[in-house]
This record gives structure tokens, C-alpha cells and sequence, in this order.
């Protein structure tokens, strides 16, 4: 539905000291990682990013437990869903289901080649999140 116009997708794996963003490219095919921020600065990191690049839809990490249920941090991102919609309301922004990325990004990391020290920063971990909430959310959407 949102994968026919012309901007890229972005995705936010929030976190309330960090928070990881993943790009789709133009065809909105692969997620790539772009960055991790200070979620205090998460507006002002978007601002900044949606005058460089042409932006549909934000895909915003949303977890949820086996049963379902929510997390305590779920309260945070629906109010941050609102905040979104409200300051950049020329974007969609819709809620990707993100049950077991931060698992699937550390295993991803650990497997990298990459040194100890490299995969011990969280910042990586959010990075790669946001890229697989963001694939999955592409593809999810391209069937």
C-alpha cells in the first residue's frame, strides 16, 4: 500500500536512551542501517533527515511478548506514534511488530568477524534492529 510512492522508509528501533534508524533505498527493497542517536534528540535527528531525503513512511519498532502483550516501553512508543504524526504529518507512520530483533541482531553481530570490542557496543544492536524491523516491515508489505 505505502510501497508505490516515490520517497524512501525509514525505521526507528526506539529506545529511551538510544534509538537506531534503518533507510530503505528508492525502491524500497533493502534496509539499510544509517545511524544511532540520543533519543533525546530523535526530533531534531528527523528534521534534519527528512530535508536530506524524500521520506513516505516512518516504520516504528512496536515490541510485543510471546502472549502478545506489550512491553512497559510500548506506552512510550504510541505516545511517540502521536508525536510523530503530529510533527510530520506528511508521513505515515505505522507500528512494525519487532519481537525478537534485538535477539537476531546481536547473533547477526556475533557472527560478523567483527572484534570484541566492535561488537560490544549497543549502538550497533540498535542500528541493526531498525534494519531488521525495517525489512521486515518491506517485505511484509511487497507480498
Amino acid at each position: 500500500m505505502y510501497l508505490y510512492k516515490m520517497g524512501k522508509i525509514i525505521s526507528i528501533d526506539f529506545g529511551l536512551k538510544r534509538s537506531g534508524i534503518a533507510i530503505s533505498d528508492t525502491s524500497k527493497t533493502f534496509a539499510f542501517p544509517l545511524s544511532t542517536i540520543p533519543s533525546v534528540s530523535l526530533m531534531e535527528n528527523l528534521q534534519s533527515l527528512f530535508m536530506k531525503e524524500e521520506i513516505d513512511l516512518i516504520a516504528l519498532g512496536f515490541p510485543k511478548r510471546l502472549n502478545n502483550t506489550i512491553f512497559e516501553i510500548g506506552e512510550n512508543i504510541l505516545e511517540l506514534k502521536k508525536v510523530l504524526e503530529k510533527k510530520f504529518p506528511d508521513k505515515s507512520v505505522v507500528l512494525v511488530d519487532e519481537r525478537f530483533t534485538s535477539k537476531i541482531a546481536s547473533q547477526v553481530i556475533s557472527q560478523s568477524g567483527l572484534s570484541k570490542k566492535q561488537k560490544q557496543k549497543k549502538s550497533l544492536v540498535d542500528k541493526i534492529s531498525a534494519t531488521l524491523i525495517l525489512q521486515s516491515y518491506i517485505e511484509s508489505e511487497s507480498c
